[in-house]
C-alpha cells in the first residue's frame, strides 16, 4: 500500500449523493490515497458537506473553480493538482466497493499492468440496489473501443510514472470516452477485472438517459477529436448504436 493513489472527483450541485461517495472512498480497505475534489461553482450545499469530511481527513481535498466550466476542465483541473502514482476516477455521485483500490492497484502492481478497468453495476437516485450489472472484457485496445465506449469512468485506473499525466480534452461531452482512447494510443491495451467493484448511479438528466444527446457527442468525439471523415464517423457511430441495442 505504499503507492499514492490520486482520486478525481468533480463536483457540481452534488450534495444529495457526495456524502455517500465520499464514505465509500473513506471504506476503502486501500488507506494509501488523496481525493481531489474540484467545485464547479455550486450553488447548493455541497461544500459545506465536503468541507466536514476535509476537517475530520486531511486525505481528502477542495478545489473550487472560478467559473462554472464543466466536467472536463473539472477533472484535468484535479489531475494537474494529483501527486500519486495512479489516477483512478470517481464522480460524486458513484460509489465504489470497499476492496476496489487494494485489488485494481494490486492487480496493476503484479501484472505490470498500466491502464484497467472492472466490472460495475448501476443503481438509481433513491436506492444503492443494483439494477444491471456491466461485466467486463478481460482486454480492449484502440479498435475495439471505437465500436463502443465498454470502459465505465468509475472503474478507471491508470499509472501515472509510466505514462504520464493524460488529461480529457476540453469537451462539454464524452470526455471519459475520448481519454481512454488517447490513453490506448500510447498503451497498446487495457485490461479489466472481471469483478464488480463500484456502482453507477443513474441520473434523470445523464446523458445517459438522453439517446440523442448521446448520439450527437459520440459523433462530435469521432469527427473532430479523432479527426476521422464523416464516412468513418457515422459507421463508428452506427456501431456504438447497435452495441447498445444488442
Amino acid at each position: 500500500m505504499n503507492n499514492l493513489v490520486s482520486i478525481i472527483t468533480p463536483s457540481y450541485n452534488s450534495s444529495a449523493f457526495i456524502s455517500k461517495t465520499i464514505n465509500s472512498v473513506l471504506n476503502q480497505t486501500y488507506k494509501n490515497w488523496e481525493m481531489i475534489i474540484v467545485d464547479d461553482c455550486s450553488t447548493d450545499g455541497s461544500n459545506k458537506i465536503i468541507e466536514s469530511f476535509i476537517a475530520k481527513d486531511s486525505r481528502i481535498i477542495l478545489h473550487k473553480l472560478a467559473k462554472n466550466s464543466g466536467t472536463a476542465i473539472a477533472r484535468n483541473t484535479a489531475i494537474d493538482i494529483a501527486n500519486g502514482e495512479f489516477i483512478a476516477f470517481l464522480d460524486s455521485d458513484d460509489i465504489w466497493l470497499p476492496n476496489k483500490l487494494e485489488l485494481q492497484v494490486d492487480f496493476m502492481i503484479q501484472n505490470n499492468y498500466n491502464f484497467t478497468y472492472t466490472s460495475y453495476s448501476t443503481i438509481n437516485e433513491t436506492s444503492e440496489k443494483p439494477i444491471k450489472n456491466f461485466i467486463c472484457r478481460p482486454t480492449l485496445n484502440y479498435k475495439n473501443m471505437l465500436y463502443s465506449n465498454r470502459i465505465g469512468c468509475l472503474t478507471v485506473i491508470y499509472n501515472v510514472d509510466k505514462l504520464g499525466k493524460i488529461y480529457m480534452p476540453n469537451v462539454r461531452k464524452r470526455q471519459d470516452y475520448a481519454l481512454w482512447l488517447k490513453i490506448l494510443k500510447i498503451e497498446e491495451h487495457a485490461f479489466g477485472i472481471p469483478e464488480i467493484l463500484a456502482h453507477y448511479r443513474l441520473r434523470n438528466q445523464s446523458i445517459s438517459n438522453n439517446k440523442f444527446e448521446m448520439l450527437k457527442w459520440n459523433f462530435n468525439l469521432f469527427k473532430n477529436i479523432e479527426k476521422m471523415s464523416y464516412v468513418k464517423s457515422f459507421f463508428y457511430l452506427s456501431c456504438n448504436v447497435l452495441n447498445k441495442l444488442f
